[in-house]
């Protein structure tokens, strides 16, 4: 077996208009045409997707809230981490910089799914 490529992650959100807020709004990730019979919203990140999915609760539990980075999270480069922060704070999103000390933040979408948001680095 020879993986390709990642295609997408399915993220369970308890509330889908909270969280289209948060992904569509506020992280400004491009929604995508779906054909689904259940409930949920696709958006394209590059050549990715993000499936948020709609489920009664969502289970998910920080195991450790001093360090975001070491639970379970999806990571997105972003050109300008600055500029990035500055969008999750005025729309009051909590953010945790990264304990390593690299250009990262972890913050949560309104289910506490955690993201991170690292500086995109380009070589040249």
């Amino acid at each position: 077996m020879q993986i390709e490529q990642c295609l997408h992650t399915a993220i369970l959100v308890s509330n889908l208009e909270q969280a289209d807020r948060f992904y569509g709004e506020i992280l400004g990730l491009a929604q995508v045409e779906r054909s689904l019979k259940f409930s949920g919203t696709w958006y394209q990140v590059g050549t990715y997707q993000i499936h948020l999915i709609v489920a009664p609760s969502v289970p998910f539990t920080t195991q450790n809230p001093e360090k975001l980075g070491r639970n379970p999270h999806i990571a997105f480069a972003v050109s300008d981490l600055n500029a990035a922060k500055q969008r999750l704070l005025t729309h009051n999103c909590s953010i945790q910089m990264s304990a390593s000390g690299r250009a990262a933040l972890f913050t949560q979408d309104p289910d506490g799914n955690i993201i991170e948001l690292s500086q995109l680095t380009v070589i040249s």
